[in-house]
């Protein structure tokens, strides 16, 4: 029953998603059907999250499409399934065209995502990495007439596809280094190719997690609907790549290398892309480079061996940021625009919501005793243990997340006079203003507000503890109630100086630290640039030598036709000539007439007869 759950957990999903994909005649109950295959889903995630059931089926040489469910996994996949079912109820109030594409899509992404979470084997891993990056791209570009964002769609595609190519290296790697495909064998395998499989999944998911310096595709990402970008950046594509350093922990601290490597890189990303995320005008932005800044804080998790610090605060995070891009979503559906300029006020005007997303930038400032604060801190305090540097760090980047939460606080509840209350400029505008937020739109932040208030627990003793020893040998120690003080005191602190000053804005930051220039500049124009001069170097060279042998080909063909004409076929004339003419004097003798037939046997006898005196 466990196993069969398991099965149903990916597959029910991915099943009616696909159905409502592809078939019109279910545009009017698309949402309804979506939203019980989320339900159902969130049923089945509990009971799998209780039995933990594994199973497995052949899929290639040396290595099975295998699925299970751990301690890790049993706190991520109800989180993906409660996040999934909470944004498709929101999404289900917006009236729009291609709702039944729009939740079809949705669900497979889902489903994507809790494979990923359950996959045991490097084959499940990469199936689902697939139909993840494959989904994301239809639903970031979902307004396919709109040439921007399928640009942007294309743009994060790509980029997260670049990346994924390590996992396919990582693969291949654990074959050649014998220990198999099973994810818990990978730090295993031979000295050499252990290395190599590191690489990979370090590469493959730092893309997938959005940092540096892949995080300028989550820039380009924000062009698609605020539903997407709810689920994407909070339970789904984005957290997969944390999660999965988080499950391959064991592989990154065998190299000696690649555990340094991924704190030192979330550390940075935590850092810069805190530092882009105050410099933003538009809320989006801002939430969306909060996003990579706070998966910084997972990867730095992962890197120091902090495993259940990282996993409560990927947890925490989810509702947090699945709250505040929903608020977010519902204020551009409501006045039409994302620009924090046209938003001044609005959480005096829509209470709900408006309290909702105090509650979520609260947490994610790291107020205490909000999720966030307590998470954000277990992480913080393994970084002291292990390099004064990483806290440093960590430190700078959680006084960044209360600043630039503090500026989405400070904007919204801002009073203005009357005459200052309309919109903003309308800019990528998601569908007609309503001027309204439905009720299908306020319950899902209510929930999720909930959730931001009260998952710091997952870090906090007794249940923290216990998390840790759930998840195995890796989990990060206790932090110090001093420091937890300490912090809760340091973000205050932080909150109050934006409120009574503000926060600066630099303008270097402001367009994502140009990674999509540099990216630009040192990988596609110089890769446009190659093809382009191997498409010479294949007309000219390739090409022309090929079309040189053909011309040699044909002249030598000509020559050999043309000895064959006068050479072979003269010889093979004049000798059937000279045969016919053996076989005329050979046929005059033949006359038929007895006599002469005498006449010539006593001339051969004659002529033997002297030939046998003549030897002798």
């Amino acid at each position: 029953m466990a196993e069969a759950s398991l099965w149903l957990l990916v597959l029910l999903p991915a099943g009616v998603g696909a159905v409502l994909a592809i078939s019109p005649r279910l545009e009017r109950a698309a949402a309804p059907l979506a939203i019980g295959a989320a339900a159902a889903t969130l049923v089945l995630s509990v009971v799998v999250a209780i039995e933990r059931p594994a199973v497995s089926l052949p899929f290639m040489a040396g290595g099975d499409f295998g699925m299970g469910v751990d301690a890790l996994s049993a706190l991520v996949v109800p989180t993906v399934a409660v996040v999934t079912m909470l944004v498709l109820v929101y999404a289900s109030g917006e009236s729009g065209e291609s709702r039944g594409r729009f939740h079809g899509l949705m669900l497979l992404f889902a489903a994507a995502a809790l494979t990923t979470s359950t996959a045991t084997t490097l084959p499940a891993l990469l199936v689902a990495w697939e139909v993840m990056g494959a989904t994301s791209y239809a639903l970031i570009g979902f307004w396919w007439r709109d040439e921007r964002r399928v640009s942007s769609g294309l743009t994060a595609f790509l980029t997260t596809r670049a990346a994924d190519l390590g996992l396919y290296a990582a693969a291949a790697a654990a074959l050649a280094g014998g220990a198999g495909l099973g994810l818990a064998d990978l730090s295993q395998s031979s000295e050499g190719w252990r290395h190599v499989i590191a690489l990979g999944v370090l590469v493959a998911a730092l893309g997938k997690a959005a940092q540096l310096p892949f995080s300028f595709w989550l820039a380009r990402a924000m062009d698609g609907p605020s539903p997407v970008s709810a689920l994407l950046h909070s339970a789904a594509m984005v957290a997969m790549g944390g999660y999965l350093l988080l499950r391959t922990e064991p592989l990154l601290a065998s190299t000696g290398w690649a555990s340094p490597a991924a704190a030192w890189a979330g550390a940075l990303t935590a850092l810069l892309l805190g530092v882009v995320a105050v410099a933003q005008s538009d809320l989006k932005q801002l939430l969306a480079a909060s996003t990579s800044a706070q998966l910084g804080f997972v990867v730095l998790a992962a890197g120091l061996g902090s495993i259940s610090g990282g996993a409560a605060h990927l947890i925490a995070h989810a509702a947090t940021k699945a709250l505040l891009f929903l608020a977010a979503g519902a204020w551009l559906n409501a006045l039409g625009t994302k620009q924090l300029q046209g938003l001044q006020g609005v959480a005096r005007r829509w209470r709900v919501v408006g309290w909702s997303a105090t509650l979520g930038a609260l947490s994610l400032a790291g107020l205490a005793p909000l999720s966030l604060w307590a998470t954000k801190d277990a992480i913080v305090s393994a970084a002291r243990e292990e390099s004064w540097g990483l806290y440093a760090v960590a430190i700078a980047a959680s006084v960044l997340s209360a600043a630039y939460a503090g500026k989405i606080l400070f904007v919204v509840w801002r009073r203005v006079p009357a005459s200052a209350e309309s919109a903003g400029d309308g800019q990528l505008d998601e569908r007609r203003t309503t001027s309204d937020v439905s009720w299908l739109g306020q319950a899902p932040l209510v929930v999720l507000a909930a959730g931001a208030a009260v998952l710091g627990f997952l870090a906090l003793p007794p249940v923290g503890d216990a998390v840790a020893r759930a998840v195995g040998a890796g989990a990060g120690g206790q932090t110090p109630l001093l420091e937890l003080i300490g912090s809760a005191v340091l973000a205050l602190l932080v909150l109050l100086a934006v409120w009574r000053w503000g926060v600066p804005e630099p303008r270097w930051a402001q367009e994502w630290l140009s990674l999509e220039r540099a990216a630009h500049a040192l990988v596609v124009r110089p890769t446009l640039r190659l093809a382009d001069a191997l498409a010479r170097f294949d007309d000219k060279i390739i090409d022309g030598s090929v079309r040189t042998v053909s011309a040699a080909s044909i002249r030598m063909a000509d020559r050999a036709a043309a000895a064959d004409n006068d050479w072979l076929d003269g010889g093979v004339e004049w000798i059937a000539t000279q045969m016919g003419r053996l076989g005329q004097l050979a046929r005059r003798p033949q006359t038929g007439q007895l006599h002469h037939y005498y006449i010539q046997a006593v001339a051969v006898l004659a002529i033997g007869a002297l030939l046998l005196v003549t030897v002798r």
